[in-house]
């Protein structure tokens, strides 16, 4: 079943010159390898594609379009509905001094900008530099392995798929969630300085409200930490302890007397001294 325009796929795919098989882009680690364009920075994984948005070169978005998913196929896509016919009017001759600081160190195959033209240079002698301002593949076949993965259905799909597209490798820090028909958008602190953020923002939002109509707002949120805080450290609740068992203390004699915690020595007794004995009775004299 023919792709519907407007539809969200992930696709893999291989572009290559058809004449002379130079490598153009491809999705795939190992082919990027073997075409000596391998990437280190890159992440190699399907690509989201629109389908019939003008995501793809003309040729080959309009051939997409035709096919269903898990279909694989090869196409040939002509430089008028690729990258252009190489038109000779593009080709300017320019005085090396208009480099300013890469006067001296430029040399063919590089890329320079011009009066707010890109271009490549083509020449360099007799202080000017030849610079093509055609595409570099202008008047080129390029060559497609195409195959479509699957289509995104679910709106949250299409919702994270949006973000990673526009924030590259950096997507999966970004968290939202989605209440009803409004979606909130929770960028990290580590974020806050990525180049041209508020036009990625942007750019999010539009994609959000083309792909998924049913949104009315979307806000972005900006999240600080504050990373000198001490967590709050929750203590275990001691474990509850058996109550020691009372050792029952033989009776006092005198059951009225407070119990004392130390038993005081008995106190030994006092000797009494002897008693002197009497003095004789006085003996009555005789005349």
């Amino acid at each position: 079943m023919p792709l519907e325009k407007g539809s969200l796929i992930f696709a893999n795919y291989t572009a290559v010159v058809k004449d002379t098989g130079e490598g153009i882009d491809t999705t795939i680690e190992e082919r990027a390898k073997a075409l000596n364009i391998y990437d280190p920075q890159r992440k190699y994984d399907p690509r989201l594609v629109a389908v019939g948005e003008g995501w793809l070169i003309s040729g080959l978005d309009s051939e997409v379009m035709k096919m269903g998913v898990g279909e694989k196929k090869q196409i040939e896509v002509p430089p008028e509905k690729a990258y252009g016919v190489r038109d000779p009017t593009q080709v300017r001759s320019i005085p090396l001094r208009k480099f300013g600081e890469r006067e001296h160190d430029l040399a063919v195959g590089d890329q320079v900008e011009v009066d707010n033209r890109v271009g490549n240079v083509r020449f360099v002698g007799s202080g000017r530099a030849q610079v093509d301002f055609n595409h570099r593949l202008a008047g080129k076949v390029i060559s497609y392995d195409f195959e479509v993965i699957r289509t995104l259905d679910s709106d949250q799909d299409k919702l994270r798929a949006l973000i990673d597209r526009r924030l590259g490798g950096e997507g999966g820090k970004v968290a939202f969630e989605v209440t009803g028909t409004e979606m909130k958008v929770t960028v990290p602190e580590d974020l806050f300085l990525l180049e041209g953020l508020q036009i990625i923002k942007r750019g999010i939002s539009t994609d959000v409200f083309k792909f998924v109509p049913t949104m009315t707002a979307l806000t972005f949120v900006e999240s600080f930490n504050n990373e000198k805080a001490v967590p709050k450290r929750t203590e275990p609740k001691p474990e509850a302890t058996p109550a020691p068992e009372k050792v029952e203390k033989p009776a006092s004699k005198d059951a009225t007397a407070p119990a004392s915690k130390t038993a005081a020595p008995p106190k030994p007794k006092r000797k009494r001294a002897p008693k002197a004995p009497a003095a004789p009775a006085p003996q009555a004299q005789t005349s």
